[in-house]
């Protein structure tokens, strides 16, 4: 098998993406830190908050600028975890890792608070999230939008940004956003878990490869090209990505499909747990404050 040192350091790490996140975190730290005191009711930025944000923008690399991101153009089952990764643990990473006041900031302005007012919106958020999913992971639309860079470039910030909105209605971190608790967090993740089993068990169940972007050479011919450039793969002379696995094209796609699913069901089971918690936690405060009331009120027990 041929490794992909063969496609040269710029299609392996994609060193002006990196210098595009760079510039992300600087702009980030500039906004909270040195320039916090211009926006009304800021506060300092926490240790917890820079955390998640640096976190996010590593994740955001690793599938979209290392060779992950190129791995992906091999085989599915790489496409399927950074598919998972960038639109079910990155957006509340990313939510998190953004102050409450710069979030209020910039809903304020009133064209984006209207427009985010509406996409938030629970039936509506858990609809456009799950349709676009799947809409993506349809044959035809798949490959066509593999074999345009501005497409799949245009597809993945959709994508991302319904994420976004999909998880908002979960971790919100304004108050005034908070649509849901308790139970309807439960509902929440389960219809979101069933509105994603369709396209995963398309990929699982299939006896035959449904994607020209990984068994038609022609096709991936021109996928890689955009990938890694044109003058550096039609000097490579490669016949398709076999090359590059051992596995079969249909049980990498079915791998493909199963790690999609199994990542997607971890992370909305560490949520749902987190629901828990916080629902029993609550409840228990619930409970010691109307003890206390009753031992101070004694007048209040019949």
């Amino acid at each position: 098998m041929l490794t992909l040192n063969i496609f040269g350091f710029k299609a392996l790490w994609s060193p002006y993406f990196l210098l595009f996140i760079l510039a992300v975190i600087a702009g980030y730290f500039l906004i909270t830190i040195k320039l916090r005191t211009k926006f009304q009711g800021s506060e300092p930025l926490t240790v917890k908050q820079a955390s998640l944000f640096l976190t996010s923008m590593v994740i955001l690399y690793a599938v979209k600028g290392s060779p992950l991101d190129l791995m992906g153009h091999l085989m599915f089952w790489v496409h399927g975890i950074t598919m998972v990764v960038l639109v079910l643990l990155l957006p509340p990473l990313f939510i998190g890792g953004i102050p409450a006041w710069l979030w209020r900031s910039i809903l304020e302005i009133k064209v984006v608070k209207s427009i985010f007012k509406l996409f938030t919106k629970p039936v509506i958020a858990v609809l456009i999230f799950n349709g676009l999913f799947s809409f993506y992971h349809i044959p035809l639309i798949f490959d066509h939008v593999m074999q345009n860079r501005f497409y799949h470039g245009g597809y993945s910030v959709l994508l991302f940004v319904a994420a976004i909105c999909m998880w908002w209605s979960l971790i919100s971190p304004l108050p005034e956003y908070k649509p849901l608790s308790g139970i309807k967090k439960v509902a929440y993740l389960f219809s979101n878990s069933m509105l994603i089993t369709p396209a995963c068990a398309l990929i699982i169940f299939s006896d035959s490869s449904l994607y020209a972007t990984y068994h038609d050479p022609e096709v991936w011919g021109k996928v890689m090209s955009l990938c890694v450039g044109p003058s550096t793969f039609s000097g490579l002379n490669l016949s398709g990505p076999e090359l590059f696995s051992s596995m079969s094209v249909v049980d990498d796609q079915r791998l493909g499909g199963v790690v999609m699913k199994i990542i997607q069901e971890i992370i909305y089971a560490v949520v749902l747990a987190q629901v828990f918690f916080e629902w029993y936690r609550k409840d228990q405060e619930e409970s010691e404050s109307d003890m206390n009331k009753q031992i101070l009120n004694p007048t209040l027990v019949e």
